[in-house]
């Protein structure tokens, strides 16, 4: 059995992980932030790979405080690979749960490849981006294989707001009138479940694929659709919004990874209601 150290293993994908793939696991359980937690943790175990996940995610929090972000999306990255570099038996894998958030958003409906521009979008992307480079600086040439995954839009029943579909529950059910309006629907966004990610990610684990991937449906799926389907589960009609916002597009190209991983090619059901 493979030996896999995993950070951020409390998040509601790395649950997902650790229930579902066939790895012993050891959970890095402290401040990733302190290089002296992550060197003990780092030199206790011997690891045949790494998934890293641990990051400060919602970008309201990271507007607020972008210190604490940076320390913990960029600082506690440096961390976790120069430990791991300085170790004798070095995992020979690594994966970097990237985001999205490093592209730009479109005005129209472009497919977005991993040789596109990177323009993040928010401050969140610039962490991940910032944390991408310099991994592909420190592993360039060394024994660890690197693998980042650009994670697009995801969603998890146990998924909690401020993500933008509990959000939209939130919204749905706190409001106790049968017709309701909600703004800022009119934005296009590639989703995938928990289930699915989980299952690209262990299938990039056995090619030892290596470089960077956009992790993805390759559909675009329209905020206000999604909308109108929680709203009918609830019982309730959405009302139209007569000056909405312009519409943005974030879908992937998913050639790269279709080309690895064999999920693609089964065409795993990925609708709204598979989600919710």
């Amino acid at each position: 059995m493979f030996k896999c150290g995993i950070t951020g293993g409390t998040g509601v994908l790395g649950k997902k992980i650790i229930k579902n793939l066939p790895f012993k696991f050891y959970q890095f359980k402290k401040d990733i932030t302190k290089i002296d937690e992550v060197r003990k943790w780092a030199n206790k175990y011997e690891f045949d790979l790494i998934i890293h996940l641990a990051a400060l995610v919602p970008t309201n929090e990271i507007n607020k405080n972008y210190k604490k972000a940076f320390k913990t999306n960029v600082i506690g990255t440096k961390n976790l690979i120069n430990c791991l570099l300085k170790k004798k038996d070095k995992p020979k894998w690594f994966f970097y749960s990237s985001t999205s958030h490093v592209y730009k958003l479109n005005k129209k409906l472009k497919l977005t490849n991993e040789n596109e521009k990177t323009k993040p979008q928010n401050l969140y992307g610039k962490t991940k981006l910032t944390a991408e480079n310099y991994l592909n600086k420190k592993l360039k040439n060394k024994e660890i294989s690197l693998c980042i995954g650009r994670i697009f839009s995801f969603t998890d029943k146990n998924q909690k707001t401020p993500f933008v579909i509990p959000s939209i529950i939130k919204k749905i059910r706190n409001n106790h009138s049968k017709k309701i309006e909600i703004k800022n629907l009119n934005h296009y966004r590639d989703f995938l479940s928990t289930s699915i990610i989980v299952k690209l990610i262990y299938q990039l684990f056995k090619k030892k694929s290596e470089g960077i991937f956009n992790i993805a449906s390759g559909k675009p799926f329209h905020l206000k659709k999604i909308a109108i389907l929680l709203c009918k589960k609830n019982k309730k009609t959405l009302m139209r919004v007569k000056k909405d916002n312009l519409p943005t597009y974030l879908v992937a190209d998913v050639k790269k990874i279709s080309r690895v991983c064999p999920l693609y090619k089964k065409k795993f059901q990925n609708n709204l209601s598979y989600f919710y």
